[in-house]
């Protein structure tokens, strides 16, 4: 029986749970196909790989590195721990040994250290593997610029440092022979827009420097992969998807925390949070040594969860699995993050509660569970998550644990929409004029434009150019178009959305660096006012100061959580696209939205009951993107009004729920988007309902809803009606990041009022 076995039993026996797990599946295992190892590899890298434990490589490994050798652009896109890293370290290790070099691109720092480790433990004959990170020292990085010939960095430091002192990297770019591009399905949305034209930039100066690298990327499973892969790189890829590799069996549960006696916000059942159930299974788990990860959605949640769990162990007087028990997340220093990955892989820890800073492919073997307290935004993700389970080979448990969220409620209750459903698209939109333009920037920056590089940044790049010109960005020369100002153009591309430089954590008595947060963060998580947490402790802001980047905080344990309160006005610039729907319609276009942090909540720890509002004076954020918005005609408005129908209450209700369940159709999660409902819009006279990309120039996310719209908005209707609830609960209407304090509300008035639009269409 595996150790976990009595934990599960436990949780479907107990009667007061029994409601609580919707759907159990077995995966089951999957022995692999294994090949010889290709005749160009060199017996001193078998040799190598066979003592680390690979004694022969699985059929897509070798295929993927075959095509690599062979001068194709390859992308491996298959299951989580199937071993992709060998399938790009093959030709690269041969490329190094012929005098060549790599450069290798992770999405987060974790993943890139993590690589260099397996790289020097493997320690290949003549392989020169360094990081290259915000985190890596002065006197280190002059070391790796004169002689690492495997640079592993992010697009972070591609984008600000290599590409931007080309000069200095000349020795590596002209011997250049493979880029690594690993995750690649993290690469979505506006960031992966941003990682598109940092490729192309490095394309380029690759030229400079008369080299024409491969792209080799690896991807957890998604559809489409090659034609990903050939928007982000701008080249044609070859795909390898069959998946040969070794599987363990793993039970997939899928669980609903019940309704609790209390009451919340204007009334509604509270449910049991996912961080909650999640801390208690987390210190089940460890109570029989099974070592679990947790993947929560927030870094507060990580916190919390490991906290609680460390509660229940000394409760039950395990204090020595207490110290056990830790969280990791973004925001604490390098040093920090890589003595858990370290305390995790050895099994010194036996509970961690992550972000999804460990989504990625770091190798941490011998997990026997994997907790998901939410939706992650996507089954590809999630198919990442649970793929951290079982790991060395055995047996394995995966749980996903549904949030009070619309998305989390209907997925639980259609198990359909999880197993046997393919994964998502990767979104992205490379041509995008806010992404595009910084690059054009930073790209003249580098080396001034010719008319022949406009084709590498694709078809939007002539008129963005032009822009560029006219707002004297850029002055056109017979040679070229030039960068003529003496700030850095790369500091122009916000590559990852944050808004600018992040800000600072400190405690005000001791001066102490406890973190950081994204600036774009910043007025919602550490405004004046706000709790904060840390390594299981408590805090509440003093200060925040945007202009000096710093928020200053106190230790305190106050039993209330804080939320902060935010106003959204939307204005339509243009419409691209129309559907009529009778008298009803589905629009998509460009958008100019104004939102401003005017308060906070204080919410009761036990009951989330609104304790109190604090006002708050924080600066107006305008973002230019793209939405997609309907509209009911005015004789279905009148006769709904009619009936009784409350239409405001009606439309923010639908508008909750619509942008909860949108991820099922894009590759996205709620946080990603934003939505704004009245009943009388001025720019169309009637009852709208906005959902908006919360990126600037749009993400693709809006796009995909138009596309979907009618399967989409069947959807949010059927998780509306099918709650449990009277007039609406977070499992279906209620929002975690609505600025209105989800009022007005009218759960029968959204069912209704989606009606009368899927009626018309």
């Amino acid at each position: 029986m595996n150790r976990w076995e009595p934990v599960l039993q436990r949780l479907w026996r107990d009667h007061t749970r029994t409601s609580q797990v919707t759907h159990v599946k077995r995966l089951a295992s999957s022995p692999g196909v294994r090949e010889d190892w290709p005749d160009w590899v060199s017996p001193a890298v078998v040799e190598r790989l066979v003592e680390s434990g690979i004694p022969e490589p699985w059929s897509h490994q070798v295929r993927a590195a075959n095509l690599a050798r062979d001068g194709s652009n390859v992308i491996i896109a298959t299951g989580t721990a199937s071993g992709k890293s060998v399938g790009f370290l093959l030709p690269c290790a041969a490329a190094v040994a012929e005098g060549g070099s790599v450069l290798y691109l992770a999405p987060t720092k974790a993943l890139a250290a993590d690589q260099r480790r397996v790289l020097s433990e493997l320690a290949l004959p003549g392989m020169r593997a360094a990081t290259y990170d915000g985190d890596t020292v002065a006197e280190e990085r002059a070391w790796v610029r004169a002689h690492a010939n495997y640079v592993l960095t992010n697009p972070d430091m591609l984008h600000r440092s290599i590409l931007a002192r080309h000069s200095a990297w000349a020795d590596l770019l002209r011997r250049l022979r493979y880029v690594v591009v690993d995750e690649a399905h993290h690469y979505r949305g506006v960031f992966g827009s941003h990682v598109a034209q940092i490729l192309r930039r490095l394309r380029r100066v690759c030229a400079r420097y008369r080299s024409e690298p491969g792209f080799i990327l690896a991807s957890a499973t998604s559809a489409a992969p090659a034609d990903t892969a050939r928007r982000l790189t701008g080249l044609p890829v070859v795909e390898v998807v069959e998946d040969a590799s070794q599987r363990a069996p793993l039970d997939f549960a899928l669980v609903e925390p019940e309704l609790t006696e209390l009451r919340g916000e204007n009334g509604a059942p509270v449910r049991r949070t996912a961080t909650a159930f999640a801390a208690e299974l987390l210190a089940d788990l460890a109570a029989e040594d099974v070592r679990t990860l947790v993947f929560v959605r927030s870094r507060q949640g990580a916190e919390l969860v490991a906290m609680s769990a460390q509660r229940s162990l000394i409760e039950a007087r395990r204090s020595d699995l207490a110290r056990r028990v830790a969280a990791y997340r973004g925001g604490y220093l390098a040093g920090d993050r890589r003595s858990l990955e370290r305390q995790l892989r050895s099994g010194e820890l036996v509970g961690l509660a992550s972000t999804n800073a460990l989504e990625l492919g770091v190798d941490i073997t011998g997990l026997d569970a994997v907790l998901l307290a939410g939706w992650p935004g996507t089954r590809a993700s999630l198919w990442q998550q649970a793929g951290r389970a079982g790991r060395g080979g055995r047996d394995a448990l995966a749980v996903f644990i549904a949030r009070d969220d619309p998305l989390d409620t209907y997925l639980v209750h259609h198990p359909e929409a999880i197993f046997g459903q393919p994964v998502e698209a990767t979104v992205l939109d490379p041509d995008n004029p806010y992404v595009l333009a910084p690059h054009l920037c930073a790209a003249a920056e580098e080396l001034p434009l010719t008319p022949e590089d406009l084709a590498v940044f694709g078809p939007a790049a002539p008129e963005v150019l032009a822009d560029l010109v006219d707002r004297r960005m850029l002055r056109r020369r017979p040679r070229g178009w030039f960068w003529t100002r003496r700030d850095r153009a790369c500091d122009l591309a916000d590559i990852r959305g944050s808004g600018g430089p992040p800000v600072q954590v400190v405690e005000e008595d001791s001066g102490l660096l406890l973190g950081s947060v994204d600036e774009a963060a910043a007025h919602t998580a550490v405004h004046t006012g706000a709790v904060y947490l840390h390594q299981g402790l408590t805090y509440v802001v003093s200060e925040l100061d945007l202009e000096g980047g710093v928020a200053l905080v106190r230790g305190e344990n106050p039993d209330y959580s804080t939320w902060a309160r935010e106003v959204t006005e939307i204005e339509i610039l243009k419409t691209l696209r129309e559907e009529a729907w009778g008298d009803a319609a589905v629009r998509f276009g460009e958008v100019r939205v104004a939102r401003q942090v005017v308060g906070y909540l204080k919410r009761d720890l036990r009951t989330g009951s609104v304790l109190g509002e604090q006002p708050l004076e924080l600066p107006e954020r305008v973002l230019r993107s793209r939405a997609v918005w309907w509209t009911v005609g005015r004789e279905a408005e009148e006769r709904l009004r009619a009936e009784g129908v409350e239409l405001r209450g009606a439309a923010h209700a639908a508008e909750h729920a619509s942008i909860g369940l949108l991820p099922l159709f894009a590759t996205c999660d709620r946080w990603d988007i934003g939505g704004v409902s009245t009943a009388l819009h001025a720019d169309t006279g009637l009852l709208t309902v906005f959902v908006y990309d919360g990126h600037e120039g749009g993400a693709g996310f809006a796009e995909r809803g138009y596309a979907a719209a009618r399967d989409w908005l069947h959807a949010t209707r059927e998780a509306i009606a099918a709650c449990e609830c009277t007039d609406g609960c977070p499992s279906c209407i209620q929002s975690p990041k609505c600025g209105n304090g989800n009022d007005p509300l009218s759960k029968p008035g959204a069912v209704r009022l989606l009606d009368a639009l899927l009626a018309a269409a």
